[in-house]
């Protein structure tokens, strides 16, 4: 069968029973009930893996078409599910994606992940940090930190634990292998919260937060960095550490290390012209997401983020870096642009549809009867809304399906609005800690051997309370100096 039978059918009962079984409550309109039965029915087939995801978002559109739950009128209802084929945000994040396989087409990600460990190399938590930094470098331009963690990193920290005969076959992954696969991941939410462009969900996020707020609140680029890089920095400081503490290597020093990646530095010989085109690349798309052209010379200068993707892969298909065939061949970035499609627009009928608005003042109502005051609110709506992660299997389909609910009622609570915005994109990127299938790199690496379940789960847990205590903690500081609450 092309499909898992049981999670079919268990998205199938889904839609059905809320369709047909549960009344529609009162104060939403059936539309927005049906509406609400195909989107979680959606939810439940992607968690479930019921299909790939771009194959069950394109059923998905298919339904909301042919059902006519936007629109009575066959031209509008297509219309209207494949509305968000057009937004900005989607584009940023699939020409993002191409982009990204810049570097692993030319090395430069290698290269990168080398140096540092060349540098940092002779001990085992200088190996640690080695990796970390090169997670950073590259995240601002790797919005799928799936192939950021999974794709570039985790095939150099296998390679630095093997050099050390560190393996799971051999059963001496304790000696290096485990602590560097445990840092390969923890680096991935922490650098994924830090830029917009670091991880899918975040410009769903930006998107959302602005619909919610009348357009009042505005999250670019710039804003989303300066307000994330020193909660995510003091995060990626002290997670090395904490791993360190908690299952420590029983290699301390490592010398090896830096003739590895020395050796494997001299292997790729000097920087390659397609290196410094990418590098360059880089540093322009950088500098326009960061509006530093517009701050020096007015606002006709002004780049938007969507344009300045594709500034860069134009740069590179002009000057060879990446073929067309490169492009076509990104099949994470197509899938990306369909997935993301279908579940923004399903998210953003539900709210046009009044069902959110009806949701967010259910909750609303119920936290308001605590007299927890909108501090309270914030915590219990924070905390519920991380670990209810546990119950997904991807990020994308967590926000999508809560976030606006759970924004909408820390705002109706008295929540400052930007305050909120930041803690809740926070803890949508600090919830990939938990779990083996939190986030697409989760299972690459767990499957690597390195680390067992249970310390998976464990450590999982730990990093999700350091995480929320550093990010929110000096976020609370830093961001009240930024004058956001």
């Amino acid at each position: 069968m092309p499909f898992k039978p049981i999670p079919t059918l268990l998205a199938i009962a889904t839609a059905l029973i809320i369709w047909f079984v549960i009344p529609v409550p009162e104060g939403v309109t059936p539309n927005a009930w049906h509406m609400l039965a195909l989107f979680v029915a959606t939810i439940v087939a992607i968690i479930g893996k019921a299909l790939p995801i771009g194959a069950i978002a394109i059923i998905a559109v298919t339904l909301v078409a042919l059902t006519g739950v936007t629109s009575d009128s066959p031209s509008t209802a297509i219309s209207d599910a494949l509305s968000s084929f057009s937004s900005p945000l989607i584009w940023l994040i699939g020409v993002a994606v191409m982009i990204s396989r810049g570097l692993i087409k030319t090395g430069l990600g290698n290269r990168i992940a080398y140096y540092f460990i060349s540098i940092f190399g002779k001990k085992s938590i200088g190996v640690a940090y080695s990796l970390a930094a090169a997670e950073l470098m590259v995240a601002p331009i790797t919005p799928s930190n799936t192939a950021r963690g999974g794709g570039i990193i985790h095939p150099i920290m296998k390679s630095i634990a093997q050099s050390f005969d560190s393996t799971p076959e051999a059963g001496t992954q304790n000696k290096i292998g485990r602590y560097l696969a445990m840092v390969n991941y923890h680096s991935n939410p922490i650098t994924s919260g830090m830029f917009i462009t670091a991880t899918a969900p975040n410009p769903l996020v930006v998107d959302l937060v602005n619909k919610a707020t009348g357009s009042e609140i505005q999250l670019s680029w710039t804003t989303w960095a300066v307000a994330m890089f020193i909660p995510g920095m003091l995060c990626l400081l002290v997670m090395p550490w904490v791993i360190y503490f908690l299952y420590p290597p029983e290699l301390k020093a490592t010398p090896n290390a830096k003739t590895f990646a020395t050796d494997n530095l001299e292997k790729m010989g000097k920087v390659s012209q397609a290196e410094k085109i990418m590098l360059g690349v880089f540093a322009l798309m950088l500098l326009l997401w960061a509006n530093i052209p517009a701050m020096i010379l007015g606002d006709a200068f002004s780049v938007n983020a969507t344009t300045t993707a594709f500034i860069g892969l134009s740069v590179l298909i002009l000057t060879g870096v990446l073929s067309w065939d490169d492009i076509l061949k990104e099949k994470s970035a197509w899938d990306t642009i369909v997935w993301f499609g279908a579940l923004i627009m399903m998210a953003s009928y539900l709210s046009k549809l009044g069902l959110i608005d009806w949701f967010a003042g259910s909750i609303e109502t119920m936290i308001g009867t605590t007299g927890v005051g909108w501090v309270g609110a914030v915590v219990i709506l924070t905390l519920v809304y991380l670990y209810i992660h546990y119950f997904f299997a991807s990020t994308t389909a967590h926000i999508t399906a809560l976030f606006a609910a759970f924004y909408a009622v820390g705002l109706s609570l008295g929540a400052p609005p930007m305050l909120y915005a930041l803690i809740l994109a926070a803890a949508g990127n600090i919830m990939m800690t938990l779990t083996h299938y939190a986030t697409g790199t989760a299972p690459i690496i767990f499957n690597s051997g390195y680390v067992t379940l249970g310390e998976w789960w464990r450590l999982g847990a730990v990093m999700s309370v350091v995480n929320l205590v550093l990010w929110i903690g000096a976020g609370l500081l830093w961001w009240k100096l930024l004058g956001y609450y």
